[in-house]
């Protein structure tokens, strides 16, 4: 193997928005996620929407059925 083009990994926190965290190694350090193992719907089996940046209720709004 070449020396020196392999990056470094450090030692580093994943946290998720639902308050779930893990040390893993990253070349990035530190990591944010919106989903984790914890909160998944695959993985808890329960039906969950993810609203990123509003998306979900623009396309309620956008496809609602107007009513008279």
């Amino acid at each position: 193997m070449k020396q020196g083009i392999h990056p470094v990994y450090k030692e580093a926190l994943v946290s998720c928005a639902c308050g779930a965290s893990f040390r893993t190694r990253s070349t990035v350090g530190n990591i944010k996620v919106d989903i984790c193992s914890n909160c998944h719907p695959f993985f808890t089996g329960t039906q969950k929407i993810v609203d990123a940046e509003g998306r979900v209720e623009r396309f309620r709004k956008k496809y609602a059925k107007k009513s008279k």
